[in-house]
């Protein structure tokens, strides 16, 4: 993984976008020599994003079946079905 300065991004920020583009690499960001902020492009944060709405779901099922609140498979497809549209 890439390391740029806040500076260079400031400077370069169309080359830099263009690098994302082409590699799909985060380029993480530092401010003051500590990290600041990663730099992503769109296409791997949207998949980021739904892979951790799925780990969310994941670790809801899970506290529910450790409080007793659990369905039946069928009840169980209905609401998969539902949540996966």
């Amino acid at each position: 993984m890439r390391t740029e300065l806040v500076t260079t991004l400031k400077r370069q920020a169309t080359e830099l976008l263009l690098e994302l583009e082409r590699h799909r690499q985060p380029i993480l960001i530092t401010q003051h020599g500590l990290p600041s902020a990663y730099l992503v492009d769109v296409e791997t944060f949207e998949g980021l994003k739904q892979r951790m709405s799925l780990l969310e779901g994941i670790a809801r099922g899970e506290k529910a079946i450790e409080e007793g609140r659990v369905v039946s498979h069928a009840q169980a497809r209905t609401r998969m079905a539902r949540w996966l549209k």
